[in-house]
């Protein structure tokens, strides 16, 4: 019984893990996303008068 507990145990702590892993890399994504997004603004902007 005592392994079994252990068992259930350590497979949630592995689910949380791996979820939270993702949340993570989710708001990297979407902050490298916003990054370049200002960036490709701002040359937008630098170029705006040559066309």
């Amino acid at each position: 019984m005592n392994r079994r507990v252990l068992g259930m145990f350590a497979v949630f702590a592995l689910c949380v893990l791996c979820l939270a892993g993702c949340n993570t890399v989710h708001g990297v994504g979407t902050d490298i996303q916003n990054a370049a997004d200002s960036t490709q603004q701002a040359i937008d902007k630098v170029f705006e008068g040559e066309k």
